[in-house]
């Protein structure tokens, strides 16, 4: 797990870069459209999407849910490494399509931090998602319930034994 991803060491305003990139593939494409039995062709069909929208696309055009799935993995190191529990999606905007071969990146910044419970808290945070030539490709909040160090960092150290928890002195 990475350090600093206690409920405790995020502060409101926060901008996280993320530093992983990752370029998308047909079979990710693929694999969520037909596992999520959607029917729109012009995600698996090349014939097909070459002919839609009046030509405009050249390729298969990546389903949305593949996209924010892979974008909301990117921001997860940093953000929700120590989180237990989704509790929201909102906002979310595709606003480029997305291709395979094209590489994403993303960048998350912390809307809200709610400290209602001993070992955990809500955090709140919008990301934001560019191909490779810097265009928008996805956008959104996300709200995730994450653990507080002094209820979880011993048991954490337990399971995981030398694995540095981020512990700060």
């Amino acid at each position: 797990m990475s350090q600093g991803t206690y409920f405790d060491d995020f502060s409101v305003g926060e901008i996280y870069e993320h530093t992983r990139g990752r370029t998308v593939t047909n079979y990710d494409n693929y694999a969520l459209t037909h596992l999520s039995m959607n029917t729109a062709e012009a995600h698996f069909n090349l014939v097909y999407s070459r002919q839609a929208l009046d030509g405009r696309f050249s390729e298969r055009i990546v389903a949305g849910p593949c996209t924010l799935g892979l974008v909301i993995g990117l921001t997860s190191q940093d953000m929700s490494e120590n989180a237990f529990l989704d509790v929201g999606l909102t906002a979310l905007r595709l606003p480029s399509p997305v291709f395979a071969g094209d590489t994403l990146h993303a960048k998350s910044e912390v809307l809200d931090l709610t400290d209602d419970r001993p070992d955990s808290g809500l955090l709140r945070y919008r990301f934001s998602a560019t191909n490779q030539d810097g265009k928008t490709v996805a956008e959104g909040e996300r709200t995730v319930r994450v653990k507080k160090r002094s209820a979880w960092a011993n048991k954490d150290e337990a399971v995981m034994p030398g694995h540095d928890m981020g512990e700060q002195s």
